[in-house]
């Protein structure tokens, strides 16, 4: 998967992905509204070109609060979205070229009031989607904000796996459309992130796609990030 292209669908609005990004920035957006008075810590995991935190973060009227880091492992999204930054002024938004599940990444900046996880949960197995959630747990201030994507996720427990975590749903599409798109308020009392830590293991939602069409036990997620 060249996951450079793969994002030039986001230039055509009547595509899956851009109708899913709307939703995305909406709830972002209701997540920097929501966060408390002072500086607003910012996560983003496997953060593609940033459009989606930076378009909203250079709008909002909080923009000079955010401080954001966002991973990812593709140097040339890690770029546009660096450049993207950039031109819209953003000096408080750091983007790293790196591997995305080490949580040597976000040690310094969790727990974060905003963790963005999208693209991320479709392209992982089950396991990893409950294992990531235990480190939100961590990667999320008490009272912040996550913010995620997966399709199908009606099929796939992940409303109930947040719950099981402290997480309140705050707001989750329905299966009226064929995207995912969610945002939890963490209710937990927080935990510590702990250096030298992998995450999760990023298959690729084709990989597990062929997959199911040998298995027939499909689980993931459509194409999507």
């Amino acid at each position: 998967m060249d996951w450079h292209e793969w994002h030039n669908a986001y230039d055509n609005p009547d595509s899956y992905l851009a109708r899913r990004l709307v939703l995305v920035k909406e709830r972002i957006r209701e997540a920097l509204d929501a966060a408390p008075e002072g500086e607003v810590g910012l996560v983003s995991l496997c953060a593609g070109q940033g459009r989606d935190v930076i378009e909203v973060v250079a709008e909002h009227p909080r923009r000079r609060d955010v401080r954001a880091r966002l991973v990812e492992l593709d140097a040339r999204n890690a770029e546009f979205a660096r450049r993207l930054a950039e031109r819209t002024g953003l000096g408080g938004v750091e983007v790293v070229a790196g591997d995305a599940s080490l949580t040597d990444h976000y040690v310094d900046v969790a727990p974060a009031d905003v963790v963005v996880l999208c693209g991320v949960l479709g392209n992982v197995v089950d396991a990893d989607v409950r294992r990531i959630f235990d480190y939100c747990t961590a990667l999320c201030r008490p009272g912040g904000t996550l913010v995620w994507t997966r399709t199908r996720h009606y099929d796939t427990f992940v409303g109930p796996w947040l719950e099981e975590r402290e997480f309140e749903a705050v707001w989750v599409s329905g299966p009226e459309v064929e995207y995912g798109v969610g945002a939890h308020r963490y209710r937990g009392d927080g935990k510590r992130l702990m250096t030298g830590e992998r995450m999760f293991e990023f298959v690729g939602y084709d990989v597990l796609r062929n997959a199911d069409r040998r298995s027939h036990v499909w689980q993931g997620e459509q194409p999507t990030p």
